[in-house]
């Protein structure tokens, strides 16, 4: 049984939490440039670009990518022969939170959602907890703006609507969202299990390299074609028209009820934001 302080915890999700905000992966700049490269819209093209300097502009001075530095959504991966120290698990990851928000000068954005009095320090967090096996733990931070988070939707399909159901319904999703997700986006969709199991998958599917397939040939082609059919719509970066609405679809999916056909779809802005530790 290997032990872990608390303190490990709160430094990691403090430092991820800054780091996430300050930095995007080079997957996702890559899938940019290639837009930017593919884009026949001028006004797109010089958009893509504007958000390849700001990017670079986030890096080199070490702020905010984004004014919206998100709620933030913590994803640890336990290690079912670890044995946390120190205090709550939950307290821990709050604390990271509150320390990073301090440090790294980002927006406080939560609050109550009845009263609307904000928290002061961006707690609490939004943690998803999974046992796995070993002596690990795997943190990932991801910061989720609300511009794209209210774009997401959720549907309990009737199995009769299928495939085609499917593709219908992140389609409408899309084009209702407009926009409003500051595209180019990344689509994150979950596909069966229970309501809340469809989103949790949704939410995760953004975590995946941007613009890996999903190692299912068959569902690694419905992504090929759902990414077809957002692009084919025009929206284009930042919703002034273009060829590059979307830089990825990713689709997870879990086995579900013979009644139901559950589907989520959580949109990702351009600013693709997460960062990932092992301890």
């Amino acid at each position: 049984m290997r032990e872990i302080n608390t303190s490990v915890i709160a430094q990691t999700v403090e430092q991820l939490y800054i780091q996430a905000c300050y930095h995007i992966g080079e997957d996702v700049k890559n899938l940019l440039d290639k837009a930017r490269k593919t884009e026949e819209s001028p006004v797109g093209k010089w958009i893509l670009q504007q958000l390849l300097d700001n990017i670079d502009a986030s890096h080199r001075e070490q702020l905010p990518l984004c004014q919206d530095t998100g709620m933030a959504v913590v994803f640890i991966e336990l290690g079912q022969d670890v044995h946390i120290t120190g205090g709550s698990l939950t307290e821990a990851v709050n604390e990271g939170v509150r320390r990073g928000c301090r440090k790294g000068y980002l927006r406080k954005s939560v609050l109550s959602p009845l009263k609307r009095e904000n928290t002061g320090d961006n707690t609490p967090a939004v943690l998803h907890l999974e046992l796995t096996e070993g002596n690990r733990v795997k943190i990932t931070v991801s910061p989720k703006g609300f511009g794209s988070e209210n774009m997401s939707r959720l549907a309990m399909l009737k199995p009769a609507d299928g495939i085609e159901g499917i593709k219908n319904f992140v389609l409408d999703t899309v084009v209702r969202a407009g926009a409003n997700p500051c595209p180019p986006i990344i689509v994150g969709i979950g596909i069966g299990g229970t309501m809340e199991k469809a989103a949790f998958l949704a939410k995760k599917a953004l975590l995946r390299e941007a613009g890996r397939p999903n190692p299912d040939p068959d569902t690694a082609g419905l992504e090929r074609e759902i990414l077809h059919n957002i692009n084919a719509t025009g929206i284009g970066p930042q919703g002034m028209g273009g060829r590059n609405t979307a830089l990825a679809v990713h689709i997870d999916t879990f086995p579900t009820h013979l009644a139901g056909l559950p589907v989520a779809v959580n949109i990702q802005c351009h600013a693709a934001r997460h960062a990932q530790k092992v301890i």
